[in-house]
Formats: C-alpha cells, structure tokens, sequence
C-alpha cells in the first residue's frame, strides 16, 4: 500500500503577446454632469421653499394634526374603501355583461360604460347632489299603476355623502370594468374550453378559471385606479362633503393661510397613497408567481440580508490537503 499527496493545481499562467487588447470602459462624462444639474436643481427647490418668507411653516404643523384634518381624512378613507369595493364588485358583473354571448346584456354593459366615462366625474357629483331637484321622493311600488309601497323624501336619502358616494363608485366601475374586461380577454380561450369540456358552467369558468388567471393582468391598472379614487374623493367638497380639502378650505377660509392648508392637505394624501402603494405591491407578488420563476425580493427581505451580511460570519476553516490511498 502506497500513498500519495495530490495538492491542487496550479493556476495558469497567462501569455501575454503584443496582439493583445486592453479593454478601456467607455467614459460618458454627461452622465455626471446631467446628475449634478439635477441635484442642484433639487438643492435649489427645496431652498427656495425653506427660505420662502411667505410660507408659514408653524401654521403647517399647527394644522397637521388638527382634529377637523384628522376627521376629513377618516372620512375620505371610508369614502375610498366603500366606492372601491363597491365598485370592483360592480365592474366584475359589468365585464361579465360585456363578455356575454346575450345581445341585451352586452348591450346594456357597453352603453354603461359609454355614459359613465363620456361625461365628466365633477358633473356626475354635481348631478346627483342635486337629485332632489329631479325627483322630490323616492317611490317604490308597481310601474304604471299607482300603487306604493313605500316613498322617502329625496333629500333625506340621499345625503350629501350618500350622493357622493353614487357617484365616485358607479363612475369607477366603468372604469374598472374596463379594466377586468382586459384582464379576462388575455387569458387564453384554451382554458375556457378546457373548462367547458370539463362540464364547467360559464359562471363556474369565470369565477374558479378566468378570472384568477386575470389577476395578474388586473391588479397594477386596479392599483392605480385606487389612488385616483382616492384623490377624487377632493371633488366631494361642491356638494359639501366634509372630507379632507373640504375640512381644509373650510379653515383657510377663517385664518387666510390658503396656502399653507393647500399643503397640509397634500402632506396627508402623499401619506395616503403611500399606504396604498403596500397592499397593491403584495398582492401583483402573490397573483405573479406563476408568470416569473425568479420573483424578485421584498424590501423587508432585503433589509433582512443586508443586515445579514454585515454580520460577522464564522472563520473559514484552514484548507485540507487530500490524500489518496492507491492499492496495489
């Protein structure tokens, strides 16, 4: 028996000839000098407003926190949250409509849509403010007859916030309708019809197949479509809904510091829409895993490996020699 000690190769050694090319990275100066305009730009706005002598920043923090901003912005919340389910719940029947094989259903959803998205948002609040104009009391009982079960007067039902939100949520489900009816059109028509071969009903196919499919299409424009919710909810204030700006214009209108309520009112929705942004980054993750293999980290993950690297490891253990028993 004979052993032998094999130690690991040694490295090539590299041969340099004259034909050799050094590669010289290409320098693009204006990369830094478009980076430093722009940061002295940035330093200068952000100066210009700092410095601003007609700026009343204690009347900023004065108000930031005052108990009628606090209860404008609770009451925008609810007004998103209501419109937007509401909504959502709304444009999935509508896309349903529009996709359906019935004429009269079809038909019905596209001039919806079509009404609700040809006339302006402000006109529709400002129409249903006014509904009791139109109609005096709210009637139910049998068309043509006469005969009423029951009637309210218009005015009492339908309240300034009530009218509001009528009109934020049937104008957002057009949109949103739209939305899902693209959603549902890039799914591919082989599972529909592997479904319908399966004895699936349409409404089966659409709730379990298609529309958990579309998913991934929905959630960014949906996303977006929430934020712009939440920013409409400021045209409230013409039918005297006392959401965030209407609660802000309403102070500015006593102390004179319109401006400086302009932006307390802009600090809270930043806020606002920046919660907004967390539920809709989860949830493009979750309905994206099967479209990508590699599905990029979180910020809370890579927070974690940061924080993991710059941790001290153990040391690395002192390297082996390997030995070879060769038997004769």
């Amino acid at each position: 028996m004979t052993a032998s000690t094999l130690a690991p190769p040694a490295p090539p050694v590299e041969q340099h000839t004259d034909d050799d090319v050094t590669a010289v990275p290409l320098r693009r100066p204006w990369r830094w000098i478009s980076a430093v305009i722009v940061l002295a730009l940035l330093v200068w706005f952000v100066t210009t407003i700092a410095t601003n002598p007609n700026l009343d920043f204690t009347t900023v923090g004065a108000f930031l926190f005052d108990a009628r901003i606090l209860s404008g912005v609770w009451l925008t919340i609810l007004i998103t949250v209501i419109s937007m389910v509401v909504s959502t719940v709304l444009s999935i029947v509508i896309a349903a409509m529009r996709l359906s094989s019935n004429p009269v259903l079809s038909s019905v959803a596209w001039f919806y849509v079509w009404a609700f998205r040809g006339t302006p948002l402000l006109v529709q609040i400002v129409l249903w403010g006014y509904l009791g104009l139109l109609f005096d009391r709210i009637r139910v009982g049998i068309p043509f007859t006469g005969v009423e079960f029951w009637s309210v007067d218009t005015n009492t039902l339908v309240t300034p916030l009530i009218a509001g939100l009528l009109a934020l949520t049937l104008n957002q489900a057009a949109y949103s309708s739209e939305i899902v009816r693209a959603g549902m059109v890039s799914v591919d028509e082989g599972q529909r019809e592997a479904a319908y071969s399966l004895g699936m009903s349409p409404l089966y196919t659409f709730r379990r197949v298609l529309l958990p499919q579309a998913m991934r299409v929905i959630i960014p424009p949906m996303g977006n479509e929430l934020i712009s919710m939440l920013k409409n909810t400021s045209l409230l204030s013409v039918i005297a809904v006392l959401e965030l700006y209407t609660q802000a214009s309403i102070i500015s209108s006593s102390n004179l510091k319109q401006v400086e309520l302009l932006i307390v009112v802009s600090v809270w929705y930043l806020f606002m829409t920046s919660l907004l942004s967390i539920p809709q980054y989860y949830l493009e993750r979750r309905f994206g895993r099967g479209s990508s293999r590699n599905i990029p980290p979180t910020p809370f993950e890579r927070l974690r490996a940061a924080m993991h690297k710059r941790k001290p490891g153990p040391a690395p253990a002192p390297p082996t020699q390997m030995t070879e028993v060769i038997g004769e």
